[in-house]
């Protein structure tokens, strides 16, 4: 992220990390810590402030023979505020209240349907 962000770890990363650990048994939580230095059952996160950097988030699992990678890189800030106001307008529109997640606007309409 950009070095003018102010939380650490990113929101994006937390999600993230609670999704992996929800899924991988062998990890009961996660840490702002490098991953050499982290326990067995500790998913690490790492952050990296660089100026300029809408930004980027990527998962990696590195196993004995191999490593995989899925990143995502913002070019632009373009696409989280128009993510803001598509869940801006869907809350005035359904009239909803309370504390929502990304969970309650994506509903069903997930490609897996999970909603």
């Amino acid at each position: 992220h950009h070095t003018e962000k102010k939380d650490t770890p990113s929101g994006t990363a937390i999600t993230l990390a609670e999704g992996i650990l929800a899924a991988y048994g062998d990890k009961k939580d996660w840490a702002l810590t490098p991953p050499a230095t982290a326990a067995d059952d500790v998913l690490a996160i790492t952050t990296h402030r660089q100026p300029g950097i809408p930004g980027t988030h990527l998962v990696r699992y590195k196993g004995p023979h191999d490593t995989i990678v899925l990143e995502h890189t913002a070019h632009t800030r373009g696409g989280f505020a128009a993510g803001a106001l598509a869940v801006a307008a869907w809350i005035v529109q359904e009239q909803r209240t309370g504390v929502l997640g990304m969970a309650d606007f994506l509903g069903d309409s997930r490609p897996n349907g999970n909603g």
